[in-house]
């Protein structure tokens, strides 16, 4: 997994030279579109147009950008049971820009194999931060948050790139993110597994900072995992969560960071770009990846789990 630090994208235009052979031939390329207009000229994009005007976002959208855009079909929309004529204007604008990347036009080549985590025009995050999406590549096949396929890759316009997508993106909040991951099955079973129902839990308002171990992270110590009952688990759990929205920009050497098991706390050092975590009982773990992004609070990746002492 590696997060996409979006950036402007230049390309070098090599000019083409074509000799006419003859009179005769009167083919012409078509004239380049926008976004909007490609979408506006394509009967299966209809929803998706009458919901960027409901939402007031076709002039946002016929802008320079450049932008990437996961593009719902009408079928996407209706299976989704989205109506855009009677939808929420709030939810629904939030919704689009949740399926649109500013900045930057990525084509499907761009992206490296595996898994790529990228930040939305969609600010629903807590304090406005922009929601994240988990973008993950295999061979020529993409899929967004683990849920829609690009059915349709790389349809290039002026002011950027539709990729065309089975299902529509619904924000998600820390618990969905967790859940859309493969690298973090283990996680999310244990969230079930535990006492408190904490998977509701993470579910509500928050916001809530998530320290989140991955599969192997459980894996290295599955004998102590195995010898936890639900409490015990639930303490293990909460001792990863935190309150608040703590992006890694607010994230300083030596800070210490109050858990949601009975405020039992664990420490943040920074050394050469490097974030770990050590916990009470002087374990390190390191943080691998930051700042994805939910409605409801942020997830960063640890390659650890921290132990409390209270078990």
């Amino acid at each position: 997994m590696k997060l996409l630090k979006l950036s402007w994208i230049f390309f070098l235009a090599l000019p083409l030279f074509i000799t006419s052979c003859g009179d005769d031939d009167d083919t012409t390329d078509p004239e380049p579109q926008s976004i909007v207009e490609i979408a506006s000229g394509d009967e299966q994009f209809s929803d998706l147009v009458t919901a960027l005007d409901r939402a007031g976002l076709v002039s946002t959208l016929e802008g320079t950008g450049p932008f990437t855009v996961f593009a719902p079909t009408n079928a996407a929309f209706a299976a989704a049971g989205i109506d855009v004529n009677t939808i929420d204007v709030a939810t629904l604008t939030d919704v689009l820009l949740y399926h649109v990347l500013s900045g930057a036009s990525v084509a499907s080549t761009d992206l490296a194999e595996g898994q790529t985590y990228a930040q939305t025009a969609a600010a629903a995050g807590p304090d406005g931060t922009q929601l994240s999406i988990l973008i993950e590549r295999t061979g020529s096949a993409v899929k967004v948050n683990n849920l829609a396929d690009v059915t349709s890759a790389d349809v290039d316009a002026t002011n950027g790139v539709i990729h065309v997508i089975n299902n529509v993106l619904l924000p998600l909040d820390v618990v969905g993110h967790a859940s859309a991951n493969s690298n973090f099955t283990t996680l999310v079973g244990a969230l079930g597994t535990a006492s408190g129902d904490l998977v509701t839990t993470l579910q509500t308002d928050g916001p809530f900072t998530v320290f989140a171990p991955l599969n192997s992270a459980f894996a290295d110590i599955q004998s102590t995992v195995d010898g936890l009952d639900a409490d015990q688990l639930s303490k293990v759990l909460l001792y990863h969560v935190a309150a608040g929205n703590v992006t890694s920009s607010m994230v300083t050497d030596g800070m210490t960071v109050t858990s949601l098991n009975n405020d039992l706390t664990f420490t943040l050092n920074v050394a050469d770009g490097e974030v770990t975590i050590t916990d009470l009982g002087g374990n390190v773990s390191t943080v691998v990846l930051t700042d994805v992004q939910g409605t409801n609070g942020v997830i960063h990746v640890i390659n650890k789990v921290i132990l409390p002492d209270n078990l």
